[in-house]
């Protein structure tokens, strides 16, 4: 396997999330202003497993948007060229088209994808994708925008 264009100490650089939020393990691809390729490994040990469903774990289809997002956020950061400080956030401001068409189970590999379709008066809208084993798990149309926070 080749090395990833961002690793777990880059990604902690660049997003502001933490365990258990934290959903992104590594960016496999990126090409700047166009689109990203990243990997989130689901282990049983995630906590909401615990809930979700104790005799066939599922993982939650929002945690699945949620990483979609993350990938997304780690584009838009790589493509402005900025490091992002504690002051520097991407919010939603809308999902279109949300279709989960597979489950994510732990021991899945879901490979996040997202390709930005446009960015206008500052809200960035990607395409994006999850897959596992090559399957279609979950896909929406997402748009963010980033802020400054106190």
């Amino acid at each position: 396997m080749t090395a990833p264009v961002l690793d777990i100490h880059k990604i902690l650089r660049k997003l502001p999330h933490r365990y258990p939020i934290l959903l992104v393990d590594r960016v496999l691809e990126l090409e700047k202003d166009r689109r990203i390729k990243a990997l989130k490994n689901v282990s049983i040990n995630e906590p909401f497993f615990a809930g979700h469903f104790p005799s066939r774990p599922v993982m939650p289809g929002v945690l699945t948007l949620e990483a979609l997002a993350q990938a997304a956020a780690l584009l838009s950061f790589e493509s402005m060229g900025i490091e992002p400080g504690d002051d520097t956030v991407v919010y939603f401001v809308g999902i279109d088209g949300a279709r989960f068409k597979r489950p994510v189970e732990p021991g899945d590999q879901l490979i996040l994808e997202a390709t930005i379709e446009r960015a206008r008066a500052g809200i960035v809208k990607y395409r994006a994708r999850g897959s596992v084993d090559g399957e279609t798990a979950v896909e929406a149309e997402l748009m963010c925008t980033m802020r400054k926070v106190a």
